[in-house]
């Protein structure tokens, strides 16, 4: 017997999109807030070095947000996409505030891990705000960006829109983050140097995990039965969920 075809998905715009119960985006949006969090907080203190490169190790996992964003857009839509990047954003600032407040508490008698704790969670002023700003306006390029390519494309070769969104949405990331953080402090040369090298890594890296990335979007459109188009949704960061453009 030849095997079953599988189901058509029900095309759907972005604003049903938006009112639609999904099975699955929740877990996706904490995946996506997760590694966003973990990624600013755990690789961002390391400086490594392979082959003689050095790099912030944050880079190995910080563009898994990118590509899950991806996966946001292109199966639940850019109105559902925004609440993740919104969500995100304000895990961000949170996490920043209470950074803030632990290691500005004074440390009892006898502890001696304050030097250490400041090291790993004391980042300056300048580095929370380039992270707050570059993954804020980062990812809504981003989305932004796929959805459109999707319509472009009538939503075929998903490689398109999912490279090509990176493209632009780390070239805003990188843009706003490195000369909010460092210039001033590092030289103009070795801001521009890295600022470049870590936006080829970060699209290098949507790239090798293409592949990963077709995978989990075909998964979940068939678990989720549709396909959203957003051809009636407003694009504006700050609209509410479900609204339709002007």
């Amino acid at each position: 017997m030849p095997p079953k075809a599988a189901p058509a998905l029900s095309r759907i715009d972005g604003a049903a999109g938006a009112r639609r119960h999904f099975a699955y985006f929740d877990y996706v949006m904490a995946a996506f807030v997760a590694i966003l969090l973990l990624s600013n907080l755990i690789g961002a203190s390391k400086l490594a070095q392979v082959g003689g490169v050095e790099f912030g190790a944050g880079i190995l996992f910080f563009p898994v947000s990118y590509v899950i964003g991806d996966v946001l857009t292109e199966v639940y839509g850019y109105a559902n996409a925004r609440r993740c990047v919104w969500a995100g954003f304000f895990a961000l600032v949170f996490m920043a505030f209470m950074s803030f407040v632990v290691v500005a508490m004074p440390p009892a008698p006898g502890w001696s891990g304050q030097a250490a704790y400041e090291s790993v969670f004391g980042s300056t002023w300048r580095i929370v705000l380039a992270s707050v700003v570059a993954f804020w306006a980062g990812e809504f390029v981003n989305s932004f960006v796929l959805s459109k390519l999707k319509l472009l494309t009538g939503g075929k070769h998903l490689w398109t829109r999912t490279i090509g969104s990176t493209v632009f949405g780390q070239a805003v990331d990188s843009a706003l983050f490195y000369p909010i953080a460092f210039l001033g402090t590092w030289t103009t040369t070795q801001v521009l140097t890295v600022m470049v090298t870590n936006w080829f890594f970060k699209v290098l890296w949507e790239v090798v995990l293409t592949p990963v990335t077709y995978a989990v979007v075909g998964w979940l459109k068939r678990r989720e039965g549709v396909e959203v188009f957003d051809e009636n949704v407003n694009f504006s960061p700050f609209a509410k969920a479900g609204s339709v453009r002007d």
